[in-house]
């Protein structure tokens, strides 16, 4: 019992110091400040870009060389109707004041305007090539209003012109038993991505993170002092699960002043209605965040103890990335698997990938986070997930015990047969 006490004791000291460490490092903080300053900038976005973007929108009008103020007052009314506050404005300026202006910066652009014969021919003039939206917004409104010139033309009711554009009544059934309809795949594609991007950030920080660590202790010599008086692998996996929960703590961070900046945001109704409803974030599924936390936690954990296993052959923090660089590339292949398997999360390199432990934590996730799977699928990527940590772990364990005792440089994965025969000893 006082053995087990002690064993606790010493485990949790070097999870507190691993812990302690690394959010006191400046590199942390400043990470931390960096990303919840970022995530408020891009909630409040569009209040920031109002601020400095001179006069409100409101107010803005579209001058519109024309001698048909008809169809400028009919595209007020279809603009105003497509939420849009910019007013258009017949012009009496000639084009190359107008284009003094837009050059000087006192208007943003102006519309050259013809129609006859139920055909309109506009020009959209303007300083920046950049500027897509709302001259996407006139052509829309301009269409419409040419449709219902023409309707007249052949006098057309308003519900025949309608009749005449009304879309065709499609819908796509699938009788695979894990398959979804499109709108429920278009919700849950957005949601999936930035759940797979956040876990494949944090297992690759994380785990970079421990590799340099080791190596940090073993090129300043301390590594001699903690495993005289500390089991190599106790030190392990107390590093492990230290830099660990700072990961999950930084997750809840980021997580949390999200969540906060997009309930404070004025743009937060706007987003509820439109993107953010369509990709899936205002109707979360449970269980998505449920597989998200197993699989992040699975992910981190495999590779955190692939990690420091390879941190422990470095002597020289200059050769981590070098030696970890076959591991990063694991995560980058899952990464890319899963990526350009949003669009077919069924496919067939997706499937049998998703069973692969290295890849399992994005491509199984990305495929229970899409598809309706039956229960046994996941539950058997995890437990060989599970199982792979086993054996990673007592693995890994031999080598780290005779990795921490070699110096010298570190010349490649074949240091691994050294470090497993320096152990035993």
């Amino acid at each position: 019992m006082r053995k087990w006490v002690r064993n606790m004791r010493e485990f949790w000291i070097i999870f507190k110091q691993a812990f302690a460490t690394k959010a006191r490092t400046k590199s942390f903080i400043i990470t931390t400040a960096i990303v919840i300053a970022g995530i408020f900038l891009l909630a409040n976005i569009t209040t920031i870009i109002d601020k400095f973007g001179g006069e409100d929108s409101a107010g803005d009008t579209l001058p519109v060389i024309t001698e048909d103020g008809a169809v400028v007052q009919r595209l007020a009314d279809q603009l105003k109707a497509m939420g849009e506050e910019t007013v258009p404005e017949v012009s009496d300026e000639p084009r190359n004041v107008l284009d003094d202006q837009v050059k000087e910066g006192d208007i943003d652009a102006y519309l050259v305007l013809a129609s006859g014969g139920g055909t309109i021919d506009a020009e959209y003039v303007t300083e920046d090539s950049m500027d897509f939206g709302f001259p996407m917004m006139v052509q829309e409104a301009l269409q419409s209003i040419q449709t219902e010139m023409r309707a007249e033309s052949l006098n057309l009711s308003p519900a025949e012109a309608g009749a005449l554009f009304e879309p065709v009544a499609f819908s796509q059934t699938t009788l695979s038993d894990s398959g979804k309809t499109e709108e429920e795949l278009n919700q849950a594609r957005g949601l999936v991505y930035v759940l797979m991007f956040l876990i494949y950030f944090a297992v690759i920080m994380y785990s970079s993170m421990i590799a340099t660590e080791v190596a940090t202790e073993k090129s300043s010599r301390v590594m001699e002092i903690l495993i005289s008086s500390v089991s190599p692998v106790k030190h392990m996996f107390a590093k492990v699960l230290g830099i660990g929960s700072l990961g999950l703590l930084q997750m809840a961070l980021f997580g949390v002043f999200g969540y906060i900046a997009l309930k404070t945001s004025s743009a937060m109704s706007e987003l509820s209605e439109g993107a953010f409803s369509f990709f899936g974030f205002s109707d979360i599924n449970v269980m998505t965040i449920v597989y998200a936390v197993v699989f992040f936690l699975l992910g981190y954990f495999l590779y955190a103890v692939l990690a420091a296993l390879l941190g422990s052959l470095v002597s020289r923090t200059e050769d981590v990335q070098s030696l970890i660089m076959p591991m990063t590339m694991l995560i980058v292949i899952a990464f890319i698997i899963a990526v350009t398997g949003l669009g077919t999360p069924d496919a067939a390199y997706v499937k049998w990938t998703s069973y692969f432990p290295f890849f399992a934590p994005l491509v199984m996730f990305l495929r229970v986070g899409m598809l309706d799977l039956p229960l046994w699928e996941p539950i058997l990527s995890i437990v060989i997930m599970i199982l792979t940590i086993a054996v990673l772990g007592w693995f890994g364990a031999r080598v780290y015990k005779g990795g921490v005792l070699m110096y010298g440089p570190s010349r490649s994965l074949k240091d691994l047969k050294k470090a497993v025969q320096l152990g035993k000893e």
